[in-house]
């Protein structure tokens, strides 16, 4: 690893907020080969089986961490004190990946390990402005060669820090469960409730949440709305009560804050004295409410139809699983594909190396960040936008539920995280199963035959819970050689209120259908914009490639075949293609009339065309979208990756290695990673490049999104398809099937012949010979390839329905309390916008866990 200058800056900064407490927005390797097993139980088929590989991209383990963690505390380069006039905190410790052209020396050319480097991000604070502060410590384990240096050279902006608008959370959360407190009267009169400063469980008690109107240079001015408890079934996000207040905090002191006007009913007020005025006149109109009931149940336990009471079909592993699992690498192995797995708190997941008949296709492909951004009528919906990998679309991948989230047949690997001193473990955050379509790979029936193969597939899978929403993010390979990269929601929507026009002279719906659709007596859907970017790092056929546009255009052209029958031009189509020379942001085309190709152009099949990779938008609700809205007052330079589909850069792993990072939240204006800068026009034919590619879509919620969007209604996706790579369709050799010769059967008695008399000879052509393939009696026409169900199969119920009843208890590790924590937390979820108050026995471990 390359070694970088210190920086003489000296900034002691402190503190983010867990997503919990988060009121405002902050806060010599092995012998390289593979062996191949023949056991058929799961424990003993991967047993034997190793990576070819030392994972160069695993994650910080919990030694490694106590390690660093103490060589921290030790050195005089960073002050970790903990007492409350330095109020210098580490705040996280992560592996720093290694440089690409590192890691390709060690995989490929038999170069030495990486050196292992660690991202260490500290809060920090200086004269009362607190600032969150990365280093790289390395090399590993820490002895008297580690330094500890400012990590800047992912970063663009040429810092290692950006400041955070509060320092101390408690101060924050205190105020604003004041500011409550001091208007129970107002909440009291128009709300029919308060805040219950001493009991976040309470049902009858209000919550509150917030978004930023601006973040700038550690100044936060932002709009705090009530809603209802929602206690019971988390459903707080669909309980606003129309009721804001506008707060101020230039700076991280508690003595400059203030609170703002207030707004009812389409109303500003400058304070809440003007407030309690407007209500006691008799013309003053009061807003219906959203109470909790039934309605925001995910569960309908008492309605039953008789089919409703037999199981459903499903999923099952006859002989154990077809892959090859390597979990001491996080290494995997299947119908040649192979690739290891990688994680970190922000982004989650992540994928490396990714081979196909142990050639590299992709060097990584993982989340880079998740973008919502909403519009409405009313103070907190105008502006209200989410980077959710700043409250950690990693360290919120919570244990998926077997059988359910997942097929009784998958196998789970946990996912680890130190922060604030300690290591979590989210266990069972990853499974990976195989699986079989309800429709074929390939098919066809013909006039003598019917050819039919199965469609199997591997998925890696996890699921981040941000408040709300809940993404599945699953990584699909298919037999053919193409991946497939799939983004679900669901989760409650984060409703807006439905206030009526305020008065008869304005047409009724004067503030309908404009941002969404009325579901709920006071309850109105907030239109809004899921983009979620990916990065693929494509390596075809090494790293010399070309990004080629195909077009399917319509064409006039004569041939002379046609005369005189057609006397002028014929209509008719051609393609064209036209090379990407400069890099650029692309958008799935209109009327899918052009193809984005990932090309190697000095290399060819052998039928001389040039092997490429396809990418196409997938299966789901239509093509990914990009971000509606032009130049996002709220967003400011922290997402230009979301302005189109799909970005094609030159690739400058070492130096530019994501186009987002989680801190651009709390710097909107001047982003750790500005990702303009990274699109400067360089050239791009045979290069080394890199995609940026946008899932997600423009979500409009209805009232079938009452009380969870669904799935099936909001997917998407995007895949790389093998296009003119391999000689022929390389699925034929691993796919499983059956051919059925259709034509009557042969008499016993000497040669077949057919009609004519002529000898059969077209089984002798089958590829796949059968021992009873001849002719006679017995001979039934089927030829299966590949292998076939031919003894019974025992499935053991919890293989058919998982025992959840010791799921509680294995998952109590869950940062903050375990899952009861997960529930009940400073105001429970929703991205912690909304506040409560926590039993103060836990507030020393929240004070890390942010």
């Amino acid at each position: 690893m390359a070694q970088w200058t210190l920086l003489g800056i000296t900034i002691s900064v402190p503190i983010i907020f867990s997503s919990a407490v988060f009121l405002f927005f902050l806060f010599s390797y092995p012998t390289r080969e593979q062996h191949v097993l023949s056991s058929s139980s799961s424990t003993s088929y991967h047993s034997h089986f190793r990576a070819p590989a030392e994972n160069p991209f695993a994650e910080i383990d919990d030694r490694e961490a106590s390690q660093i963690y103490t060589f921290l505390q030790e050195s005089s380069s960073i002050d970790l004190s903990k007492d409350a006039e330095s109020r210098n905190l580490n705040y996280l410790i992560e592996l720093l990946r290694p440089n690409k052209s590192d890691v390709v020396k060690y995989l490929d050319n038999n170069g030495p390990v990486p050196e292992r480097w660690a991202r260490v991000s500290n809060l920090e604070i200086r004269k009362d402005n607190p600032y969150i502060v990365d280093y790289m410590v390395g090399p590993l384990p820490p002895s008297n060669d580690t330094q500890i240096l400012p990590l800047t050279y992912p970063y663009n902006s040429g810092r290692n820090y950006v400041q955070s608008p509060i320092s101390d959370v408690f101060a924050l959360l205190d105020w604003a469960l004041s500011i409550g407190e001091n208007a129970s009267d107002i909440t009291q009169e128009l709300l029919g409730a308060k805040v219950n400063r001493n009991d976040p469980a309470d049902p009858d008690a209000l919550v509150m949440g917030s978004r930023p109107a601006l973040i700038d240079q550690g100044h936060m001015v932002h709009w705090l709305e009530f809603f209802g408890s929602g206690i019971e079934s988390d459903s707080r996000s669909l309980l606003p009560q129309g009721l804001y207040v506008k707060l101020d905090t230039p700076s991280a002191n508690p003595a400059t804050w203030k609170t703002g006007q207030w707004f009812y009913n389409g109303f500003l007020y400058d304070n809440d004295t003007a407030l309690r005025e407007a209500f006691k006149l008799p013309d003053f109109v009061k807003l219906e409410l959203n109470h909790d009931g039934s309605w925001t149940d995910t569960e309908d336990f008492s309605t039953s139809f008789p089919e409703r009471d037999m199981p459903p079909p499903l999923s099952i592993q006859p002989y154990g699983p077809r892959y090859h699992l390597d979990r001491d690498q996080n290494y995997i192995s299947w119908m040649r594909f192979s690739f290891y797995l990688s994680t970190t708190q922000a982004n989650g997941l992540s994928l490396f190396d990714i081979r196909y008949d142990s050639t590299r296709i992709i060097y990584q492909l993982g989340l880079q960040e998740a973008l919502a951004h909403y519009a409405g009528v009313e103070p907190l919906q105008s502006g209200l936008e989410f980077l959710d990998t700043f409250f950690g679309m990693g360290s919120m991948m919570f244990s998926l539920v077997p059988g359910l989230d997942c097929p009784g047949h998958a196998e789970y690997l946990d996912m680890s995280y130190h922060k604030g001193g300690k290591m979590y473990t989210n266990k069972n955050a990853i499974c990976i199963f195989e699986y079989t379509s309800d429709a074929p790979l390939q098919r066809h029936t013909s006039t003598f035959s019917a050819t039919v193969s199965r469609n199997t597939y591997l998925v890696v899978r996890s699921v981040s819970t941000v408040g709300n929403y809940d993404y599945t993010i699953d990584y699909i390979f298919y037999l053919d050689g193409s991946i497939e990269i799939k983004l679900r929601a669901s989760g409650y929507i984060f409703g807006a209120f439905h206030a009526e026009p305020r008065s008869s002279s304005q047409p009724r719906d004067a503030y309908t259908n404009e941002y969404g659709y009325r579901i709920h007596p006071a309850l109105h859907t907030s239109m809004h914009d899921h983009v979620v970017s990916f990065k693929a790092d494509l390596d075809i056929c090494g790293t010399a490639n070309t990004m080629v546009r195909t077009s399917i255009e319509p064409l006039q052209r004569e041939y002379d075949w046609d005369k005189p029958e057609v006397p002028l031009v014929r209509n008719t189509m051609h393609m064209v293609h036209n090379t990407v020379h400069h890099e650029t942001g692309l958008n799935w085309p209109q009327n899918g009339k052009e193809m984005y190709l990932v090309t190697a152009p000095n290399s060819t099949n052998k039928w001389g065309e040039t092997r490429a990779y396809r990418i196409l938008g997938g299966t789901g609700m239509g093509n990914p979208s990009h971000l509606t809205i032009l130049n996002s007052t709220t967003l400011g330079k922290s997402a230009a990756w979301s302005s189109a589909d799909l970005w094609v850069l030159k690739n400058h792993p070492d130096s530019e290695p994501s186009s987002a990072h989680h801190l651009n939240y709390l710097e909107p204006l001047d982003p750790l990673v500005d990702f303009e800068k990274m699109v400067n026009g360089e050239e791009i034919e045979e290069e080394d490049l890199v995609l940026y590619f946008n899932l997600g879509g423009h979500h409009v919620p209805s009232s079938q999104d009452v009380p969870n969007t669904l799935m099936h209604t909001s997917a998407s996706s995007v895949v790389f398809v093998p296009f003119n790579y391999f000689d022929d369709d390389m699925s034929r050799a691993s796919r499983q099937g059956v051919r059925i010769d259709r034509r009557p059967r042969p008499k016993a008695e000497g040669k077949g012949h057919n009609a004519d008399g002529k000898e059969e000879i077209r089984r002798s052509k089958s590829r796949v010979a059968r021992s009873d393939w001849a002719g006679g009696e017995d001979d039934d026409g089927v030829s299966y390839f590949g292998a076939r169900y031919t003894k019974p199969v025992t499935v053991s119920v919890d293989m058919l329905s998982p025992d959840l009843s010791h799921y509680m208890k294995e998952h109590e590790g869950v940062p903050g309390g375990g899952w009861k924590a997960v529930r009940n937390n400073v105001g429970g979820g929703l991205l912690g916008l909304f506040v409560g108050k926590e039993r103060q026995e836990d507030d020393a471990e929240r004070r890390m866990d942010w």
